[in-house]
């Protein structure tokens, strides 16, 4: 049986400071510029609570069948790090993590997106024919590439 858990992961560089990039992942009213699912479901629910920005902020959403329903929390947030806990309730219930990693890189950024998590039976099975790496790796690289311009653009 294929394994309990999992891990993906994508990488850019970004021609921006850390700083700035920081600032559109620690605040989910930036997502909306460059999360590859925002332009998915145009009519999508979207609530925001607890922090406007950083540890303690939230965001839930609920949209279409292809958008799903969920909820992220920022767990950590610093300088070169964010982690976000992730909840989604449909299409499929799973809880990961997701973590950004920032390092400077001259003048710019280099920017690493992860999301760990367990895989449940369904999900090993699934995996089987559709791996989380051909599920949502291209969404991770097309995220990266709308974060690169949005920081870029600034």
């Amino acid at each position: 049986m294929a394994d309990k858990s999992f891990h993906l992961s994508r990488e850019t560089t970004i021609a921006a400071p850390p700083e700035r990039v920081h600032a559109l992942i620690d605040d989910f009213h930036e997502w909306q510029a460059w999360s590859p699912w925002e332009g998915i479901d145009p009519a999508m629910e979207r609530t925001y609570a607890g922090s406007p920005a950083g540890v303690g902020a939230v965001y839930a959403w609920r949209g279409n069948s292809k958008a799903g329903e969920g909820r992220m929390e920022i767990l950590e947030s610093e300088p070169q790090h964010v982690a976000v806990d992730l909840l989604f309730a449909a299409p499929m219930k799973a809880h990961n993590r997701v973590d950004f990693t920032l390092t400077p890189a001259g003048d710019g950024t280099h920017v690493e997106w992860a999301m760990t998590g367990p895989q449940n039976v369904v999900m090993r099975l699934m995996s089987k024919v559709w791996s989380m790496e051909k599920l949502i790796g291209p969404d991770f690289e097309k995220g990266l590439a709308q974060l690169k311009v949005a920081a870029e653009n600034a």
